[in-house]
């Protein structure tokens, strides 16, 4: 049984809140900013980053931006089990998904010989829109397979089985955080019936994991932060920021896109 909540406390809207705020400042960080950094001989000393302003700047603002996925996450396994209707919640994530792609190609893809030339598109990477598609797709299926009435073996291979083609799928299309952001959704929702801290916990793990594993620094350790206020999470909705919360992310890349390319 879920544990019981208390009405005081940190709500759905708020949550959303600080996933956004985190997310704005790790994408300033990750755009205009790293811009300034890579584009100002000063910060490197033969192709190693000095300690210069802009530099600590970037870093830290990529730390704070680690704790914005996770609460997605956890989000995103809350509208799972509370929506009235799964697949129009997969379709709104899929709209967004396609919405958000030329934005995040400016922020983070296109450069002004390319915008110059008039392409504003590329494949290479794709938004995190896609991974929420892909990781909710594979939970229906995993939730589907699961209440069947074949026996427990059966139904945990084919779980298996839709786990694995949902990180496929992810690594093919080169979404955000790819295989492991799915993988970190999946973690997420096995966990959806213990206590919310340890719910939170598990993508930081999935992501801390992967990261040690590509040999790069462990910065998704920043996103375990995120286990204090799950701690005060009272299992309500709040204000109804759902709308703010999905335009937030193509806009909020538009502007920062625009923003670089200024700048460039």
């Amino acid at each position: 049984m879920p544990e019981a909540r208390n009405k005081k406390g940190i709500s759905g809207s708020t949550l959303k809140l600080i996933a956004m705020l985190t997310m704005l400042i790790d994408h300033i960080g990750a755009s205009p900013v790293h811009e300034l950094m890579v584009t100002d001989p000063a910060n490197f000393d033969g192709g190693r980053k000095r300690i210069t302003f802009i530099v600590v700047l970037y870093y830290v603002m990529r730390c704070i931006g680690r704790l914005s996925f996770p609460i997605i996450i956890f989000l995103l396994t809350e509208g799972y089990m509370h929506t009235k209707n799964r697949w129009a919640y997969l379709a709104r994530l899929f709209l967004f998904a396609l919405v958000s792609e030329v934005p995040f190609d400016l922020a983070f893809n296109i450069k002004s010989s390319d915008y110059n030339a008039g392409k504003v598109l590329e494949f290479t990477y794709q938004n995190v829109y896609f991974t929420l598609v892909i990781g909710l797709l594979t939970i229906i299926f995993i939730d589907a397979f699961w209440k069947t009435s074949y026996d427990y073996y059966m139904r945990l291979s084919a779980c298996i089985v839709a786990v694995g083609a949902g990180c496929a799928l992810a690594w093919f299309l080169k979404s955000d955080y790819d295989a492991w952001g799915v993988f970190a959704i999946v973690t997420a929702y096995i966990l959806r019936r213990y206590p919310v801290p340890l719910r939170m916990a598990g993508a930081p793990f999935v992501l801390t994991v992967m990261q040690l594993y590509e040999g790069s620094l462990p910065s998704e350790v920043f996103s375990f932060l995120n286990v204090w206020p799950a701690m005060y999470y009272n299992g309500k909705r709040g204000w109804n920021v759902k709308w703010a919360f999905y335009f937030f992310y193509p806009v909020h890349l538009l502007t920062l896109g625009l923003i670089k390319l200024l700048i460039l």
